[in-house]
C-alpha cells in the first residue's frame, strides 16, 4: 500500500502534537505529585489553557524579535516562590525527558531563557526577587529572580553610601548579569558583579541545594562568569557592597564629527582606559538629522528613508560617563588629563548615586527611587553584537564606521565605546571565566532594530561586524557572552555536542577559560541536563 508524503506529513505533525500534550499534562502531573505543597505549585504553574498564560509568557521578552507567533512557545511556564518547586520541575523535566530554559529578567540577546527548538518548559523565576540588604557588614543576599532595579533601590533603603557594581539598565535580571560577568559604572573602580559575589545558593542537576562550601570552588568559579544556567539553577547571591560617596557626577557631552567629534573619539581611545579609577567615560555614536531639534529623539523607521540625501544626516558622539565625587573636581581632573574633550560644569549633574542609577536607565531623577522597581521597559526587535580592541581603531577606521551608520536613519542604531582600565586590568585573566583584562582597551558593542526588513538589516550588523575585524582582538576574536550571538556558533540541537564545535564559540566568550569550564561541566552535570544553543557541554 502506498502512502502519500502529505499523508506521512499530516500524520507525524499530529503525532508530535499528541506526544506534546502527553507530555505536557505528564509533566504537571509530576509537578502536583512530587511538590511537598500541591496547592502552591498549582498556582505557579501556566500552560497555554491558562488565560494569564501569554502575559506571563510575554512579560520577560525583550527582544521582540522572539515575540512573534511563528516562535517556539514552551508547554509550560513555571514561576517558582519556594526552594521545593525548582528542586521539583527539574525532576519532572529530567524524567519526562523535557528541555527545561531558566529565565530571569529576558534579556538574553537570543532568547535562550524562553525559546527552544524541542519541547520546552520555562522556569520563571520572576517570583524568585527577595533582598536582604547588611549595611552594616556591606553585603546582601539576592535571589535570583531580582532585577538590577530592584536591588538598587534596596540598597539605597538602607544607606546612601553603598552600591554594587551592576549594570546600567534596571530591568535586567541579576542573575544573567551576573553568570556573563555583568558591567556597569563602577567596573573601573571595583571591577565586574561577577567579581563582587561572595556566596551563592544553587540547585544542582541532582536536585541538590549546595553553597559555595558544599559546591567547592570550581563550581562556585564557573557560575560568576560562565554563564550560570549550565549549570544548575541559582537560588540566590550574596554580594559584595562596595562604597560610594553621597554625591557622584554624570557627564553627558555631545560632539558630531563636523565639531572635531572623530579626532576626539582618536585620542580617547587611548586616554580613557588611564583615567583615574573613579572616573569612566563610554562613547555612543548615533545617527542623526543635521539641523533639526532633538538630535538623538527617536524617529518613525522605514527602510524607505535608506536612499535619502546622505547629507541630512551627521554622526553625533555622546560622551557619557560618571565621577566618583563633585563637579568641579572632575572638570579639574579632565582638563588635565583630556582636554580636547572641552569638559565644562554646564556638562556635569551632581546627583545621589540613586538618582544616578535612575538617569543611566533613562527614569527621570525626579521621580522617586520606587520607579526602579518596575519590570516593565522599552522594547524592540533587534539583533546585536560586540567585540574587543587591544589598541585604538586608525582614523580611517573610524569614518568607514561613520559611513556604515549613515545608511539608516536616526533610531534604527547603535554603536557604544566602553573604556576599560582601572580595577578591569588589575583582576587576572582566570579569576572567573570572564576573561577580558588587562590590554583590553575597550568594548565596541553594535546594534540594529530588526523592524522592516529584518533580513537585510541583521546581513548589515554582520557586515559591520566583518568590517571591524582588521580593528579588533584576533585568535581569537572575542566577544561578550551577556551579548550573546549565535552567529559565532551553536551546539547540535540533538545529541552531545563535541568539545571542537563548541569550541568556536566558547573560546571567543571565554578564551582559556572554556576549557576549564567544560570540565566544571563534565564533573557537575556529564548528562547535559541544563543546555541550550550555547551552554557549556560536558566532554562527549
Amino acid at each position: 500500500m502506498k502512502i502519500s508524503l502529505a499523508k506521512i506529513f499530516v500524520f507525524c505533525s499530529f503525532w508530535v502534537i499528541l506526544s506534546s500534550a502527553s507530555s505536557h499534562e505528564d509533566f504537571v502531573q509530576c509537578l502536583t505529585r512530587f511538590s511537598p505543597n500541591t496547592n502552591s505549585i498549582t498556582k505557579q504553574i501556566y500552560t497555554p489553557q491558562n488565560s494569564s498564560y501569554t502575559s506571563v509568557l510575554e512579560s520577560s521578552i525583550n527582544n521582540l524579535r522572539f515575540a512573534g507567533s511563528s516562535t517556539p512557545k514552551p508547554l509550560v511556564i513555571v514561576t517558582p516562590t519556594e526552594d521545593s518547586q525548582v528542586q521539583a520541575v527539574i525532576y519532572c523535566a529530567k524524567k519526562h525527558h523535557i528541555q527545561m530554559r531558566i529565565r530571569g529578567g529576558g534579556h538574553d540577546y537570543e532568547g535562550l531563557s524562553y525559546v527552544s527548538k524541542a519541547p520546552f518548559v520555562v522556569l520563571d523565576m520572576v517570583r524568585y526577587n527577595k533582598i536582604d540588604v547588611d549595611h552594616e557588614a556591606a553585603t546582601a543576599w539576592v535571589q535570583s529572580g531580582a532585577t538590577l532595579g530592584e536591588l538598587y533601590y534596596s540598597i539605597a533603603q538602607k544607606s546612601s553610601t553603598l552600591g554594587f557594581p551592576g549594570g546600567f539598565w534596571y530591568t535586567v535580571g541579576v542573575t544573567g548579569l551576573i553568570g556573563g560577568g555583568g558591567y556597569g559604572n563602577l567596573r573601573r573602580k571595583y571591577g565586574l558583579a561577577a567579581d563582587n559575589v561572595i556566596d551563592a545558593r544553587i540547585v544542582d542537576v541532582k536536585g541538590r541545594i549546595l553553597d559555595r562550601n558544599s559546591m567547592g570552588e570550581d563550581l562556585f568559579w564557573a557560575i560568576r562568569g560562565g554563564g550560570a544556567s549550565s549549570f544548575g539553577v541559582i537560588l540566590s547571591w550574596k554580594l559584595k557592597l562596595v562604597s560610594v560617596p553621597e554625591i557622584v557626577t554624570a557627564i553627558q557631552l555631545d560632539r558630531t564629527i563636523e565639531q572635531n567629534g572623530t579626532e576626539i573619539l582618536h585620542k580617547w581611545q587611548s586616554v580613557a582606559p588611564n583615567l583615574p579609577k573613579d572616573v569612566e567615560i563610554r562613547v555612543i555614536a548615533a545617527t542623526i538629522w543635521k539641523n533639526r531639534p532633538n538630535p538623538v529623539a527617536r524617529t518613525v523607521l522605514t527602510d524607505d528613508s535608506i536612499a535619502r540625501n546622505r547629507a541630512e544626516k551627521t554622526i553625533l558622539l555622546r560622551f557619557s560617563g560618571y565621577f566618583l565625587g563633585g563637579q568641579e573636581k572632575l572638570v579639574s581632573m579632565m582638563n588635565k588629563e583630556f582636554s580636547e574633550l572641552g569638559l565644562t560644569k554646564e556638562d556635569c549633574t551632581e546627583l545621589s548615586y540613586i538618582q544616578s542609577a535612575q538617569r543611566f536607565s533613562l527614569l527621570s531623577t525626579s521621580e522617586s527611587p520606587e520607579v526602579l522597581l518596575n519590570r516593565t521597559s522599552f522594547r524592540i526587535p533587534f539583533k546585536a553584537k560586540s567585540s574587543y580592541a587591544e589598541r585604538p581603531i586608525s582614523r580611517k577606521g573610524l569614518e568607514g564606521i561613520w559611513t556604515r551608520l549613515l545608511e539608516y536613519d536616526p533610531g534604527t542604531t547603535n554603536f557604544v565605546f566602553t573604556s576599560y582600565g582601572g580595577r578591569m586590568n588589575e583582576i587576572a585573566e582566570s579569576a572567573i571565566p570572564f576573561p577580558h583584562r588587562a590590554g583590553t582597551l575597550f568594548m565596541i558593542y553594535m546594534r540594529v532594530q530588526t523592524d522592516g526588513d529584518a533580513e537585510k538589516r541583521i546581513e548589515w550588523i554582520r557586515e559591520l561586524y566583518e568590517y571591524l575585524t582588521p580593528y579588533v582582538t584576533k585568535n581569537p576574536r572575542t566577544s561578550y557572552v551577556n551579548y550573546n550571538d549565535l552567529d559565532l556558533g551553536v551546539n547540535n540541537e540533538e545529541g552531545p555536542t563535541s568539545y571542537k564545535r563548541a569550541s568556536v564559540w566558547g573560546k571567543k566568550y571565554f578564551k582559556n577559560n572554556f576549557d576549564r569550564l567544560v570540565r566544571v561541566k563534565s564533573s557537575v552535570d556529564p548528562g547535559n541536563f541544563f543546555r541550550h544553543e550555547q551552554s557549556i557541554p560536558p566532554f562527549s
